[in-house]
């Protein structure tokens, strides 16, 4: 199943993707919460219902709504850092003995088909192609052979990153959180349609060049690796998101480096989940007060 949040006539809500279309559960099954938190919050009830209610329903062309983030404010993203072979031996270091990881403010969400700012107080902006999956089951002490139960589903994300205000310190947490620099989408997919989720080919491209080509199996610290040892720090509830890492290819290793500029369209795909694009736009610093 494909859920999706989306807008349509100026209401939000969500609804399961059937092809090229979206059935609206806020019609089909009006019981159930309207906004993707409060539905993962719901339990396997609410998967089940959703799944029943939206077979044979009416639906509404999905060039007729706005897709949205799928997770419009998650409690918590998390990041992993270093965690394909590959762009570890682009970024020169050695290979991580333990997982590096670190927090996206949720303000940086962005829809999948949405503007990323280019800072006014930086032009190194970069891009970084990852499968995200969301929590589904409020979890702790996750023992790695269990953590696939509490996956809700994937998504494809851009851990946009502004690499000089990432790199010179050494919490990644700033250079990695600004506005609009965390697309993802364009809808959640859920496990049983993935099947295995370290089997999925990503890839990136900058205006049609393609810059990132990769499969998830060259993770290092798998999706359930991660859970596991998340959740022998910290519990993890329905609605966070999780970032699971980057391929090479990113503009920061380049030689000569090539950053992203205005006007530059970045388009993240990866099997079974669907694509995001996104174009660079200058971004308006005004001072925003209340």
């Amino acid at each position: 199943m494909k859920l999706a949040t989306f807008t349509h006539h100026g209401e939000t809500r969500i609804g399961v993707v059937r092809g090229d279309s979206i059935v609206d559960l806020a019609a089909a099954a009006p019981g159930l919460p309207r906004d993707m938190v409060g539905f993962l919050e719901a339990g396997d009830g609410a998967m089940a219902r959703a799944r029943d209610a939206s077979a044979g329903a009416a639906s509404i062309p999905l060039g007729e709504v706005q897709l949205r983030a799928p997770v419009l404010r998650p409690g918590k993203i998390l990041a992993i850092g270093l965690n394909y072979r590959d762009h570890v031996e682009e970024s020169g270091m050695a290979l991580p003995e333990h997982q590096t990881w670190f927090n996206k403010q949720r303000t940086c969400v962005q829809d999948p088909y949405g503007t990323i700012n280019l800072p006014s107080v930086s032009t190194m902006l970069d891009y970084e192609a990852e499968m995200c999956f969301v929590i589904g089951k409020r979890c702790k002490h996750v023992p790695k052979e269990r953590a696939h139960e509490v996956i809700a589903g994937y998504f494809v994300g851009n851990d946009v990153s502004v690499r000089d205000w990432q790199l010179r310190t050494n919490t990644w947490q700033i250079g990695k959180s600004f506005d609009t620099h965390g697309p993802i989408g364009p809808w959640m997919v859920t496990p049983d349609e993935v099947g295995d989720p370290h089997a999925l080919d990503i890839r990136c491209w900058v205006n049609g060049e393609l810059r990132q080509n990769s499969n998830t199996r060259h993770l290092i610290f798998n999706c359930f690796d991660e859970i596991a040892h998340l959740t022998q720090a910290f519990t993890l509830e329905p609605g966070d998101v999780i970032f699971t890492g980057t391929s090479g290819g990113v503009g920061v290793a380049m030689k000569p480096p090539v950053f992203l500029k205005a006007g530059d369209v970045v388009k993240v795909e990866i099997e079974k989940l669907g694509a995001i694009e996104n174009r660079v736009v200058p971004e308006k610093a005004e001072t925003v007060i209340g």
